[in-house]
């Protein structure tokens, strides 16, 4: 069974229940592609189906007009989100579950797709929800990419990086905030070198938890997972067709997360 875990909570009460209520969606998939006794299922993989489109359309509606009456800067990037996981939710509705020899692979693959999707999108994505300034104050700021004291966990290692990673998406700002076509190979290398030192990073990190036996291990792990996932999906054809709005766009995002994750998770790591 998979578990709705404490670094799954926003803290909006409306939004982690109906966040419980799709891992309970999930569950009742998993419990059905690991049922012992196997029939046609197509009247249950149908309802199913069309349950999880059904209630995902009234949580994203509710999501979305939370993130706009709070003007949170990630709404569009959620939108996109959402959209992909409805297309992908539908597209199970034409993958031949009316034929009784396919019906267990979809279910199989429904399951899949739905516990990486969830997870990966409430603690990728979801957490920054509400923490976030609105955009206006994040374009004031003199500069948003100084790593400051309040950054400091007091692990040498782990603050160290942390201000490497600041300096790098700092770069990225820069170059974006005077970008012109000439500096779209500049900007794919940034990428890049976010990509690998944070890659370092999130490897090194862990190491120190697991060597002070950090109960809070596990949760930094998905976390990570779902920061390298987002790095991962980055398309870089679709920056292309508009890199101006979409590059300021992707910094936001990266230096939103980051902030977040170290104020509400990292601080929590002890230093011995």
């Amino acid at each position: 069974m998979f578990q709705f875990t404490d670094d799954c909570l926003l803290g909006i009460e409306e939004l982690d229940n109906e966040h419980r209520h799709l891992f309970d969606l999930l569950n009742k998939a998993h419990i059905l592609s690991t049922t012992d006794y196997h029939s046609d299922y197509y009247n249950e993989l149908k309802g199913l189906i069309e349950e999880l489109d059904d209630y995902a359309e009234q949580h994203f509606e509710h999501e979305e007009a939370y993130m706009m009456q709070i003007r949170d800067p990630e709404l569009i990037r959620q939108r996109s989100q959402h959209a992909y996981f409805r297309e992908k939710v539908r597209e199970f509705d034409f993958a031949g579950i009316d034929d009784e020899a396919q019906q267990q692979a979809v279910l199989n693959d429904l399951v899949m797709f739905l516990a990486k999707w969830l997870y990966r999108h409430i603690v990728g994505s979801d957490i920054l929800i509400g923490k976030l300034p609105p955009l206006e104050e994040w374009l004031v700021r003199e500069n948003p990419c100084e790593f400051t004291e309040e950054y400091m966990i007091g692990v040498d290692l782990i603050d160290k990086e942390h201000r490497e990673l600041f300096r790098i998406v700092d770069k990225a700002n820069r170059l974006v905030r005077s970008y012109d076509d000439s500096d779209y190979d500049k900007i794919v290398a940034i990428i890049n070198e976010l990509k690998e030192y944070t890659k370092e990073h999130f490897t090194d990190e862990e190491e120190y938890m697991e060597g002070i036996n950090y109960s809070g291990l596990d949760a930094q792990r998905r976390a990570h997972a779902a920061f390298i996932d987002k790095l991962e999906s980055i398309d870089l054809s679709e920056i292309d067709s508009n890199p101006q709005e979409n590059l300021e766009e992707l910094v936001e995002y990266l230096l939103g997360w980051l902030i977040n994750h170290i104020l509400n998770s990292d601080k929590k790591i002890p230093s011995i």
